[in-house]
């Protein structure tokens, strides 16, 4: 990953659903701008890892990263803006996990968290990740060696090193 730490996140576009089942569009900066915030980085929406251990490890702890000061964790995959509500909706995510789409790969390419998996028939990806951030600044990264591990970016372990 070639962001590092006390960077600043670079300005990008989200895409997501909103209650209407509109296609909007926010910015990193909107997004991460004045919170304590989590960016959840997933391969992909309903991937085994993803689905599994990742996202579920996260609405399981909820409290414990309102008590460490998070007002928000983000959710973002490769994935359109419908795919990633109706993984959210899936998952249960409620209130508690922003679902954000990063459908063109804009943000993880810029972030240098993009990885190849066309072998394995998913084209271009994100790597797995968990990034802390407070008003859009990088003050923590766990980047998994391999995407189908969750050990460095799982909640618990994540959450209990802030």
């Amino acid at each position: 990953m070639k962001i590092k730490l006390g960077e600043k996140l670079p300005q990008n576009d989200f895409f997501y659903l909103d209650k209407n089942n509109e296609v909007k569009k926010i910015s990193t900066n909107d997004l991460f701008k004045t919170h304590k915030s989590i960016i959840l980085g997933m391969p992909g929406a309903f991937t085994k890892t993803c689905s599994v251990i990742h996202l579920p490890g996260y609405i399981k702890n909820f409290d414990l990263a309102l008590k460490k000061g998070i007002t928000k964790i983000v959710c973002i995959a490769v994935n359109d803006p419908n795919v990633m509500k109706a993984w959210g909706q899936n998952q249960n995510v409620g209130d508690k996990i922003f679902m954000a789409g990063d459908p063109f790969c804009k943000f993880t390419k810029s972030i240098g968290a993009d990885v190849d998996k066309s072998a394995k028939g998913l084209g271009i990806r994100s790597s797995r990740y968990t990034m802390l951030l407070e008003n859009g600044v990088v003050k923590k990264i766990e980047e998994e060696k391999e995407t189908a591990t969750c050990e460095l970016s799982a909640a618990e372990n994540f959450l209990n090193g802030i």
